[in-house]
């Protein structure tokens, strides 16, 4: 056997498989009331790389607040216009799918296995990337998250916002 020959059918058995991985999905149930998934788990993965310096330093009311925020972004997610859901949905499950996490960020490891640091840098590498996709991947994920973060009226303070009062007594 050609060594040309090993390597090619040792590359075209890796994508066989790999393909097949990605392709493979067990048979489950989900509950009756979740109709579409939250991705709350990935969010919740991005969220503390994402608002570094605006959460909380202490654990509870850290926690607290990103609990909050999810529900914030589920929230958010629901009132966007359909093209906008569908697109978002798209990254989603490509950052969730090992196939298109190897696309999106030229590694196979899932987002819960990496460090912050690895998020930072694979984000600051979208951020900076020639390609517009990617900027928008970033620019989108950074927009929900911090909109959703914000929104919330216990996190204002850390903006120096006060809500106007109409009718001051």
């Amino acid at each position: 056997m050609k060594r040309r020959t090993f390597l090619m059918s040792a590359f075209a058995g890796t994508a066989a498989l790999a393909l097949g991985v990605n392709l493979y999905s067990p048979e489950f149930s989900l509950p009756e009331d979740s109709e579409a998934k939250d991705y709350r788990l990935l969010f919740s993965v991005l969220l503390p790389v994402m608002l570094d310096g605006a959460l909380p330093d202490v654990a509870l009311p850290k926690l607290a607040a990103q609990n909050r925020t999810l529900d914030a972004i589920k929230q958010s997610i629901a009132v966007l216009p359909d093209e906008q859901q569908t697109e978002l949905f798209e990254l989603l499950d490509m950052l969730e799918n090992r196939l298109g996490l190897l696309v999106l960020t030229s590694s196979m490891t899932p987002l819960l296995m990496r460090s912050p640091a690895e998020l930072t840098q694979m984000l600051e590498t979208w951020r900076h990337s020639y390609f517009a996709l990617l900027q928008t991947a970033y620019l989108g994920l950074r927009e929900l998250i911090m909109a959703s973060f914000y929104a919330c009226p216990e996190h204002w303070s850390r903006l120096h916002y006060a809500k106007p009062e109409l009718f001051k007594s």
